[in-house]
């Protein structure tokens, strides 16, 4: 099984993004999908799969820093 998280787009180079993690910064191809600079994204198998709403990603984020026992 696997779970997708957001991450925050920081930038973009070409079809090349950096996504924030909570200050886990990955670089994931962003070809699939029309994201910009701080927009939230799902990544998969190193590539952007989805764009998600600001306020959808951070009640996922709350829910997963809650069940690991931190606040985002």
């Amino acid at each position: 099984m696997c779970i997708a998280v957001p991450g925050k787009l920081i930038s973009t180079d070409g079809h090349i993004g950096r996504v924030d993690f909570n200050g886990n910064v990955v670089q994931a191809l962003m070809g699939a999908v029309d994201a910009k600079p701080g927009d939230y994204v799902l990544i998969h198998a190193g590539c952007a799969i989805e764009v998600m709403d600001s306020g959808g990603a951070e009640e996922i984020l709350a829910a997963l820093a809650e069940l690991d026992g931190n606040t985002v």
